[in-house]
C-alpha cells in the first residue's frame, strides 16, 4: 500500500517475541521524531490463548495508560488518523514468536551454492537448520530422514549456474520430493519450497515436486560463479513467510488485518535498520544481538571485487546466555572463559554456576563475582559468534580470477572474509547482557574484548531493544527510523582507538597520543604495550585525536604513519587499547589476573571489586 509520509506524526510498532511482546510509540515532537512511550505484555501465541493479538492489544493498552492516548476502539481495532488524545497514523509489527522462521537450504556444492543459499536465508531473517548438498557426506536416505525429522517452516533449493548441467540440482530435488516434507506449524497446508537454482531445471523441478509442496520459483541466486543474486530469494522467503507460515500461526491472520504493512521476521527487521544506518551514515557497521538461546551477528562491509557494500547475517543457534550457556562454556573452553575473570574459581562451583543459569534462565547475578563471571561468558559467546560470522561473510568461492601484482595488495582472495575491522566505523550491541549491564563501561569493554576493533571505532548499545521496531519502520519511513535510532535507540558508549600489531616485549613503546578538546585544552601521553586506558569525553562532545604509532603498528594509514581524526565521546569516553591485534592474553595466571585488575580499574568497569 502507498503511505503518505507527510501525514505521519504518530507511529506505534510491536515486536512479538517468543515470550514478550514489546510496543513502542514514536511521535513527532517539535518537528523531530522521538520514541516517547514503551509498553510490554506476555506473548499469547501458545495455549490456552493461542492468539498473538491478545498480547499485542495488552501491550498497546499499557501504552494507552502511559500516554493517555486512545489507540484501540471498542472492538480492539487500531484507531487510524490522530488528534491530541486518540489515534495513530501508522502501525507496524515484527515477530519471532513460535521460534522464528526455521529453514532447510540446499545447493549442489556445499561450499559454493550451499553457502549462497545460507546467506540468502539468513539475510531474510531465518534460522538455517540444515544445509544439504551433493557433497555434504550424507546418503540419500539420511537426507530424507533429516528433512522429515526437522520439519522446517520452509525450504530453499539452489544450485547450478544458468545454462549448466541440471543433473545434480535434480538429484537434490528428487530427495526433497521423496521425503514428502511437512511444515512445522499446521497440517492443513503444503510446505513452501522456493527454487532459486539453474533456470534450465525449472520445468523438471515442477514435475518432480508437483503437488507435494507449495512451489515458488525465482531467479537463480548464483547465476554464474562470479555473481551472487540474493535479493530475489530473500524477497520470496519473506513473502512466503507472511502468506503461508505466519498465516497458520495462532492469531496471525488477525494481526495482519491490524498492520499497515507486512509483518517482518524480527531478525530481518534488525538487519534492515543496520543496513539503513550503514547506508545513510556511509560507514561499515557490525551489529550483534545476544539472546538466551541464540546470537545474531550483522555486518555491512565492502566487497572489493564488486565495489559493492555487502550485508551479511549469521545465527549462532547454540550460543546464548541462558538456555545455551552450557554450549558456550563447552565450545569456548574453561581457559578462554577464565582468562577474563580476575580471581580464581573452583571448577565445581564454576560449572554449577553455568548449570544454574541454564535451568533458571531468567535469573540475574546477585554477587559482583557472579556478574564478572557471566560477562566473561558473554565475551566468549560474542567472540565465537563473530568468528562464525566471519566464516560466512566471504567472497564467492569457486571463482577463478586473473590478477596483476598490484591486485595482491588491494583485493582479498576468493572465499576470504569480507569483515575488515579497520574499516568498521560502528559496533552496535544489543541483548540483555549488553543492554542491561549495570555500567555502560562494562558493555563497552565486552564489545571491545569480543570484536577487537581496529583503528578508530565508535561503540554503541541498543537502549531498550527497539531495533526490530525501527527496522520495519525503515521500510516505510527510513528518515523517521534513522532519527529515532540515533537519538533514542542508540546509547553511544564512546570510541575505541586501537592500533594493529604486536610488540615483542611488554614494555615496548606503541604510540604517542595527542588530544585536543573543543575548549582548546590538550592532553598528550605515550602508551606502552598491553595498556588499556580511558579518557573522559561526553557523548555530546567531540575531540581531535592524533595517534603516532611506532614502526611496528598501524592505525589505518600504514605502519608507523600518524593518523588524525575527530572522534565522539560517550558514557565510557575514549578508550585507548594497546593490547595488540591480534589479541593475546598471558597464560600465567598471576600475570593475567594482575593485568585484568589493572584494565578493569583503569576503565572503572567494576569499581566495587577489590579482589584478593
Amino acid at each position: 500500500m502507498t503511505i503518505d509520509k507527510s501525514n505521519i506524526n504518530r507511529i506505534i510498532a510491536t515486536d512479538c517475541g517468543s515470550t514478550t511482546t514489546k510496543a513502542i510509540m514514536i511521535e513527532k515532537v517539535d518537528g523531530h521524531f522521538r520514541q516517547t512511550y514503551r509498553g510490554e505484555a506476555p506473548t499469547t501465541v501458545e495455549a490456552p490463548v493461542e492468539d498473538v493479538t491478545h498480547g499485542v492489544r495488552n501491550s498497546l493498552r499499557e501504552l494507552e495508560e502511559l500516554s493517555g492516548i486512545k489507540m484501540l476502539d471498542a472492538d480492539g481495532n487500531i484507531i487510524k488518523g490522530n488528534d491530541k488524545d486518540s489515534g495513530v497514523d501508522l502501525y507496524v509489527s515484527t515477530s519471532s514468536a513460535g521460534g522464528g522462521l526455521q529453514m532447510i537450504v540446499s545447493g549442489v556444492v556445499k561450499e559454493m551454492s550451499g553457502e549462497s543459499a545460507e546467506r540468502a536465508a539468513l539475510g531474510a531473517g531465518a534460522i538455517v537448520m540444515q544445509t544439504l548438498a551433493v557433497n555434504d557426506g550424507l546418503l540419500a536416505h539420511e537426507k530424507i530422514e533429516r528433512i522429515r525429522y526437522l520439519r522446517p517452516d520452509m525450504m530453499l533449493l539452489a544450485g547450478g549456474v544458468d545454462g549448466g548441467t541440471i543433473k545434480h540440482v535434480l538429484q537434490i530435488t528428487e530427495i526433497v520430493g521423496a521425503s514428502n516434507p511437512k511444515p512445522r506449524l499446521g497440517l492443513n497446508y503444503s510446505l513452501p519450497v522456493i527454487y532459486a537454482g539453474n533456470v534450465e531445471a525449472q520445468e523438471e523441478v515442477k514435475n518432480i515436486l508437483g503437488d507435494k509442496v507449495e512451489l515458488d520459483i525465482c531467479e537463480n541466486l548464483r547465476p554464474s560463479l562470479e555473481e551472487e543474486n540474493l535479493d530475489p530469494p530473500r524477497q520470496k522467503i519473506q513473502t512466503q513467510f507472511l502468506e503461508h507460515v505466519m498465516s497458520h500461526a495462532p492469531g496471525y491472520p488477525n494481526l495482519m488485518k491490524l498492520t499497515d504493512v507486512d509483518i517482518m521476521p524480527t531478525p530481518a527487521a534488525v538487519g534492515m535498520i543496520i543496513r539503513t544506518v550503514a547506508k545513510q551514515e556511509d560507514m561499515k557497521v557490525v551489529g550483534v544481538d545476544i539472546g538466551g538461546a541464540t546470537t545474531d551477528v550483522f555486518s555491512v562491509f565492502k566487497n572489493y571485487e564488486t565495489e559493492e557494500d555487502i550485508f551479511n547475517r549469521s545465527v549462532s543457534a547454540n550460543l546464548g546466555m541462558s538456555y545455551s550457556i552450557s554450549n558456550v562454556f563447552s565450545e569456548a573452553g574453561l581457559a578462554n572463559v577464565m582468562r577474563w575473570v580476575p580471581f580464581d574459581m573452583d571448577e565445581v562451583e564454576l560449572r554449577n554456576t553455568v548449570k544454574n543459569k541454564m535451568i533458571r534462565p531468567t535469573s540475574i547475578p546477585y554477587r559482583l563475582e557472579d556478574l564478572i563471571f557471566e560477562q566473561a561468558i558473554a565475551r566468549e559467546a560474542l567472540r565465537l559468534s563473530f568468528d562464525q560470522h566471519k566464516s560466512l561473510a566471504v567472497g564467492l568461492k569457486g571463482v577463478q580470477k586473473q590478477r596483476s601484482i598490484g591486485d595482491i595488495f588491494t583485493q582479498s582472495e576468493s572465499g576470504s572474509t569480507l569483515v575488515n575491522m579497520m574499516e568498521c566505523g560502528l559496533v552496535i550491541g544489543s541483548g540483555g547482557v549488553l543492554s542491561h549491564a549495570p555500567l555502560r563501561n562494562q558493555t563497552a569493554l565486552m564489545l571491545i574484548d569480543s570484536f577487537f576493533p581496529e583503528g578508530f571505532t565508535r561503540l554503541a548499545v541498543d537502549s531498550i531493544f527497539m531495533m526490530p521496531h525501527l527496522g520495519v519502520i525503515s521500510e516505510v519511513y527510513p528518515e523517521a527510523a534513522n532519527e529515532v535510532f540515533q537519538k533514542d535507540c542508540l546509547v553511544f558508549l564512546g570510541t575505541c582507538i586501537a592500533p594493529v600489531g604486536n610488540a615483542k616485549n611488554e614494555d615496548d613503546h606503541v604510540m604517542k597520543v595527542s588530544i585536543t578538546f573543543k575548549d582548546g585544552k590538550t592532553d598528550n601521553f605515550d602508551m606502552k604495550s598491553g595498556e588499556l586506558i580511558k579518557v573522559d569525553l561526553d557523548s555530546e562532545d567531540t575531540a581531535t585525536v592524533t595517534v603516532k604509532p611506532s614502526r611496528h603498528f598501524n592505525m589505518g594509514e600504514g605502519k608507523g604513519k600518524s593518523v588524525t581524526k575527530e572522534v565522539k565521546g560517550g558514557n565510557a569516553g575514549l578508550i585507548f587499547d594497546t593490547r595488540g591485534r591480534p589479541f593475546t592474553m598471558s597464560t600465567d595466571p598471576i600475570a593475567r589476573i594482575s593485568k585484568l585488575k589493572t584494565w578493569y580499574k583503569n576503565l572503572e568497569v567494576y569499581p566495587d571489586f577489590e579482589g584478593e
